[in-house]
């Protein structure tokens, strides 16, 4: 197994570009332009939320008033409901002359376009002030089915009139006589009886007042809404509400039409009435919007100054930038024409193989001249498909090494890897790669005869400075020491031990141990930090 892989590619990291006048002037114009804008932005929103508080206190105050007309319509309603009742006597009276007097005089001093009716236990018109009326059934109304099932008074939400369409609401209460239900008196309101409560407080046209029941059904609005609605899932009811009896609070999107506002809210006490007023956000908005406009006037030409000494900064910057870029661009022609050095070197090494191949000589002699020239390979292969030019991993290449020298023995031995993360100078590389792929060879040969089984370690170790220990251990018959043929593989090992300017050493034990006590460049061993203190310097292995 390897140790951890120390993440370098190409030539290391690219150098940080000096910082020069330009760019020294680009961050002070950038630190200005960022506090002026800063100190805008600050303003701007305080602005803003000035003006939003503004408008809540606004649709709190007129939410006052329109609590105050809901008891007043409310009570009205509640008493000319009793003075109708008293006026039909004992018994409902079949004199519709004296009754539809009596029911003018209850409703008169009640606001906006009011209409009286009497029905009967069956649904049917008795009596009404309404000159329209006509006979139609309302038995399907809750303004006669809720009475009709024992409630006393009904306010019911907004509706469509079956008599001329308009938007109405009303206000019902049972009537009984001998103990039985008889009918219900009902007196119906024009919504737009709440166009003049609206005037007073003039509001903009997309502001609104409104009359909502407890249970979140809408009464009354001006201006109109579109259609009925209940809100008693929206936030007013399943939050605010439940908070207080009053106060306010932002609608981002109103649920009768979307629009932005700011609403003051306050059940109105004695009745089942929730009194609404709110204010558009465009109401809202529009001084702010005039203060914000004259601040970002007076603002412009120093903004415009920020940003003419920025692009004329950005000029000379891109100029620069141009020059690094074709700077950059030389460097990757050279990338690619020492990657294209790389692979021919390769490829002229394996050309090399394939002619070892066709010669007549020993097979053994061909095996270890095509091991060396494998393992020069792997370190040029490794170099130009990674684009590590400068250095390699260690814990990259090395197997690379080994890994075909096993195929080619078709040794049954498992090879360990403990590999310290290092990055190995690329003139050294191949000298490592030689001096593995000789000691590995002198193993596969000599320690595991007659197909024998066993295991090959491999370490690469840091000692401290710029000294490291390789280590190649097999559990091997041993050798006794270094291998008796003292031929081109011994000549190697000591030529490339000694251009990496380290000494080396063998061991019997349970097999063969090889130790090289390494030299590699400062630059190499640097380029990773140990994860923990180095050891010192081994001595010779006895």
């Amino acid at each position: 197994m390897t140790g951890g892989k120390a993440e370098t590619a190409g030539t290391g990291p690219a150098p940080k570009p000096p910082r020069d006048t330009a760019s020294a002037v680009v961050g002070l114009i950038s630190v200005l332009l960022a506090l002026f804008v800063a100190l805008v932005a600050f303003s701007t929103v305080q602005a803003r939320r000035d003006a939003q508080q503004r408008a809540l206190d606004r649709a709190l105050a007129a939410s006052q008033v329109v609590a105050t007309n809901a008891r007043w319509i409310s009570e009205l309603a509640h008493q000319a409901l009793r003075r109708m009742d008293e006026a039909l006597g004992g018994e409902l009276s079949t004199a519709p002359g004296a009754a539809v007097r009596d029911m003018r005089q209850a409703v008169d001093n009640l606001p906006g376009t009011v209409k009286a009716y009497v029905v009967d236990a069956a649904g049917n018109t008795l009596f009404s002030t309404d000159p329209q009326v006509r006979p139609i059934s309302i038995t399907d109304r809750e303004y006669f089915s809720v009475p009709a099932a024992g409630a006393e008074w009904y306010t019911s939400p907004m509706m469509i009139s079956r008599l001329n369409g308009e938007q109405i609401f009303v206000f019902s209460r049972r009537i009984e006589r001998s103990g039985r239900f008889a009918g219900v008196a009902v007196i119906s309101f024009d919504v737009a009886l709440l166009r003049d409560v609206w005037a007073s407080l003039e509001l903009d046209r997309r502001s609104t007042v409104g009359l909502i029941r407890s249970d979140g059904m809408l009464v009354a609005r001006y201006p109109f809404a579109r259609e009925a609605l209940d809100m008693s899932s929206h936030d007013l009811f399943t939050k605010y509400l439940k908070e207080a009896d009053s106060g306010t609070y932002h609608s981002v999107s109103s649920p009768a039409d979307g629009v932005e506002r700011f609403v003051g809210y306050r059940r109105a006490e004695g009745t089942d009435l929730v009194a609404v007023a709110s204010v558009s956000a465009d109401s809202a908005y529009r001084s702010f919007w005039r203060s914000t406009t004259t601040t970002l006037l007076v603002a412009l030409p120093a903004v415009l100054g920020f940003v003419a000494g920025s692009l004329w900064i950005m000029r000379l910057l891109r100029r620069d930038q141009m020059r690094r870029s074709e700077l950059s661009a030389a460097l990757e022609t050279n990338r690619l024409l020492f990657r294209d050095t790389h692979h021919r070197v390769k490829n002229n090494l394996q050309s090399v193989q394939s002619l070892i191949r066709m010669q007549d000589i020993p097979d053994q002699a061909k095996r270890d001249l095509q091991g060396r020239i494998a393992a020069m390979t792997a370190v040029h292969e490794h170099i130009y498909r990674l684009d590590q030019y400068a250095e390699v991993e260690a814990g990259d290449f090395i197997p690379a090494i080994v890994e075909p020298l096993l195929r080619t023995y078709g040794a049954k031995v498992a090879v360990t890897y403990a590999i310290d993360p290092l990055s190995v100078d690329r003139d050294q590389a191949t000298p490592i790669a030689l001096l593995v792929n000789e000691v590995v060879t002198n193993a596969l040969k000599y320690a595991f005869p007659d197909g024998r089984e066993g295991t090959i370690e491999i370490r690469l170790e840091r000692r401290g400075g710029d000294r490291v220990r390789l280590s190649i251990a097999d559990d091997g018959i041993g050798v006794g020491g270094e291998p008796a043929d003292a031929g081109m593989g011994s000549r190697l090992i000591r030529g490339m031990v000694t251009q990496l300017g380290g000494t080396y050493a063998y061991a019997d034990g349970d097999g063969t141990r090889f130790v090289a006590e390494l030299t590699l460049s400062s630059r190499a061993v640097d380029s990773v930090q140990p994860s923990a203190a180095p050891s010192p310097s081994a001595a010779p292995v006895s």
